[in-house]
């Protein structure tokens, strides 16, 4: 209070020697002028009566912060410090105190770069079709994001579904971004447009420059981008833990349907002498089955690891198949068919397959040197069944 008291008063006296040379000479440079006694006498009441009404102007200006938001009572107020004579007299020292304080933040208004952590969340939440010029889009990032993790085909009947739950859970997320985003604007906004309402009110009183106030619009927008920051970065937590759950859960590893896994051992059981498709067989089954090409790759690699390991169950797998195919072949010589194997590619005959019991037991022998060196290949490079990304 005490320091406030100080302020005021040398104010008071900054103020009352300049009313006073202007006063004495207005507008003409003279040579300093000796009062006399006489003068002294004459001016002393004066001086004292306009050191008292400055020090009223600067006691109200003090005052303001602690008196009440009533509308009339601020109307009044305001009317009579504008209207004050000696307005224009304070408001001149005001403006020589300025100019003396502002130097020292002449070198803080330089702008600052944009936040790069602030950045580089709008790009993610750009890639994972959350922001975007259109509220209602990112369906086409949401649509490569599922692809790009499914890695599936029309065989596994539980994409749709899973994509399906996907972009619901992604369309929520991206709502309530945007929900609380506007909040974060209105709300920015309605704060700057006050703090600039009172600036300018108040520059009416003492000096305030238009950079000031664009400076201090500036320092209020980077206290809000804490806020920005924060709701962004929940936002992105929120989509990889989405991602996480929906699209990485595909790349376990899943069981072909029965139909696929069906076509794919009757091809293998049939071409047992060389269960190793050629490339225009991986793609005709891969076709069949609804699954990729690689798919078939890895599940012909791991087949042969399987059937060299437990030969004695693969044995009476191969039996079934070949009592499938017998029977297949049966009921096209009955219709007259003049081909007796029940698709595209050439089966062996239960004849030819029960007439070679050694065939399950040797594939050594049968194949020579080629697949054993080939399944020792295999058993070190054992690719799993998911869907390749």
């Amino acid at each position: 209070m005490e320091e406030t008291q100080r302020h005021m008063q040398s104010l008071a006296n900054a103020t009352m020697a300049q009313v006073g040379q202007s006063v004495v000479h207005p507008g003409i440079m003279s040579a300093p002028h000796m009062p006399t006694a006489t003068d002294q006498q004459q001016q002393g009441p004066e001086q004292e009566t306009r050191k008292q009404e400055i020090g009223d102007i600067l006691q109200q200006i003090m005052t303001i912060t602690d008196q009440s938001l009533d509308e009339a009572q601020a109307r009044y107020e305001k009317h009579a410090l504008n209207c004050h004579r000696m307005k224009p007299a304070l408001f001149s020292v005001l403006c020589e105190i300025k100019e003396k304080t502002v130097l020292s933040i002449r070198g803080a208004q330089e702008e600052e770069p944009p936040d790069p952590q602030l950045m580089r969340l709008d790009n993610m939440l750009i890639a994972e079709g959350v922001a975007g010029p259109e509220k209602g889009g990112g369906s086409a990032a949401a649509v490569a994001a599922t692809n790009a993790a499914a890695g599936g085909g029309p065989g596994q009947p539980d994409n749709a579904i899973e994509h399906t739950d996907y972009r619901a859970k992604l369309a929520q997320i991206r709502q309530i971004y945007h929900t609380e985003l506007e909040k974060y604007e209105q709300a920015c906004n309605e704060f700057t447009t006050h703090v600039m309402n009172l600036l300018r009110e108040q520059s009416r009183t003492r000096p305030i420059a238009p950079k000031e106030i664009e400076r201090m619009v500036a320092i209020i927008h980077r206290k809000f981008n804490a806020i920005q920051m924060q709701l962004k970065q929940s936002t992105c937590e929120a989509v990889m833990i989405l991602r996480s759950r929906f699209l990485d859960a595909r790349r376990k590893r899943r069981n072909f349907s029965k139909q696929a896994t069906e076509v794919l051992n009757e091809y293998f059981y049939s071409h047992l002498s060389n269960p190793y498709p050629s490339e225009e067989a991986k793609e005709e089954l891969a076709r069949k089955c609804g699954i990729t090409v690689a798919q078939v790759s890895n599940w012909f690699g791991n087949k042969r690891i399987r059937y060299k390991k437990n030969i004695g169950k693969a044995q009476e797998e191969a039996n079934l198949y070949a009592a499938k195919t017998a029977a297949a072949a049966a009921a096209a010589t009955n219709q007259h068919s003049p081909t007796g194997s029940s698709g595209s590619y050439p089966m062996t005959s239960q004849s030819q397959i029960m007439g070679q019991p050694d065939m399950f037991m040797g594939m050594q022998q049968v194949n020579g040197d080629s697949y054993s060196a080939s399944g020792a290949q295999v058993g070190a490079n054992v690719q799993s069944q998911s869907p390749s990304k």
